[in-house]
């Protein structure tokens, strides 16, 4: 059952930024030491510094390099991975990127997503037209962003990287000062690509990647990263953003997508009943915007084949997250199998092919079977 991908990831070089820029900005790039008993880690980024504590045992064993899948680091390897895996085509994010939004000064984070948009032109989309390599732009300047958007559809880039909130220094989404952003998305047709768990770091938490302490805190951290994803299609919608540019699509990755009709009606319920207050007027039902305009892509969740079918959802793709633990790399065909067992046929291509190819139609099709791919 060969299935496209809306959310994977590719690990750059360690000095995909540090070997490009100036040592004076190189300096202020993502570097971290750990403590001596292992546990904890002192990270720096732009001047800031945070701590984390180091992932479980078991985790650890599957972030060693030699544990990980070549295809994470090596782009024609990744080939051979997806084909196993049956994953035809796929949107892949990066994996430094996902601290732009914790960058705090323009110049660096202008620098270091020219960088990595140089690097992933020569040594990503040179590599398969199977890969819709995420550009990525600065989230602190306005007219920075627009400048990279214009560079990135000018190097054939169909989908742009953004985190679920800016720097609290910079704008955010649902303000007019990003107006020019999606007026530029929207004219050279690339997709705004939301990762969920992307929301800048809070430095007064009780720690990177931690929100919650004690019990039920492992689970309630992971599920605490998937409301990022709405709150920032929640935004689009809300401001007028997708109202103004109807052509404007947005993909909210790996947030699972049965909460869009819900937030519909909550949009929906909220424009009606209070609607003396609400501004802006929106030309169309903001349920009918977010269930047309944005796109959402989810690995394990059983609710979504029904969204679509008994919700009227159609947005709706699979995306593997290779190879991240809570992915699907190593049983993508079998997740698939028990997820679509028991839906229309129409529903199972839609979701693992049709609403894939509808956000990035440049992408050739599956071919019939597995006979057709070689090597």
């Amino acid at each position: 059952m060969w299935t496209n991908s809306g959310d994977s990831h590719f690990i750059e070089p360690d000095d995909v930024w540090t070997a490009r820029l100036p040592k004076a900005l190189a300096d202020l790039t993502p570097k971290a030491v750990k403590d001596p008993d292992g546990e904890w880690e002192t990270v720096s980024v732009d001047g800031q510094t945070f701590r984390r504590k180091l992932p479980s045992s078991a985790a650890v064993k599957f972030l060693e390099e030699s544990n990980r899948p070549q295809g994470v680091r090596d782009p024609v390897a990744r080939l051979a991975d997806l084909d196993r895996e049956g994953v035809w085509a796929e949107v892949i994010f990066p994996s430094l990127g996902m601290w732009a939004s914790t960058f705090r000064t323009p110049e660096l984070l202008k620098a270091c997503m020219r960088a990595s948009n140089e690097y992933a032109l020569t040594e990503l989309v040179s590599v398969s037209d199977r890969y819709v390599v995420t550009g990525q732009i600065s989230t602190l300047r306005v007219q920075d962003a627009v400048e990279e958007v214009e560079w990135l559809a000018e190097n054939g880039f169909r989908a742009v990287f953004l985190p679920t909130a800016p720097h609290p220094s910079a704008p955010d989404w649902n303000r007019d000062d990003w107006e020019p952003l999606w007026t530029a998305l929207e004219r050279a047709g690339i997709v705004a690509a939301f990762h969920i768990g992307t929301d800048p770091i809070d430095i007064t938490g009780p720690g990177l990647g931690h929100v919650y302490r004690g019990p039920g805190g492992a689970v309630m951290n992971y599920t605490e990263t998937t409301f990022s994803g709405q709150r920032a299609a929640m935004k689009m919608v809300g401001s007028g953003a997708l109202d103004r540019h109807p052509d404007l699509r947005v993909l909210i990755a790996e947030g699972g997508a049965s909460w869009v009709p819900f937030l519909g009606d909550r949009l929906r319920e909220g424009y009606r009943q209070h609607h003396m207050a609400v501004r802006p007027k929106l030309s169309r039902d903001p349920k009918e915007i977010l269930m047309t305009q944005v796109y959402a892509s989810f690995q394990h969740d059983e609710t979504a084949v029904p969204t679509m079918e008994a919700l009227g959802y159609r947005n709706v793709m699979f995306g593997s997250d290779y190879p991240h633990m809570e992915g699907t790399y190593g049983h993508t065909q079998k997740t698939l199998e028990g997820l679509l067992a028991d839906a229309r046929p129409e529903t199972a291509q839609r979701i693992t092919q049709g609403t894939f190819r509808e956000l990035f139609p440049h992408v050739p099709p599956a071919p019939a079977s597995t006979d057709a791919i070689e090597g």
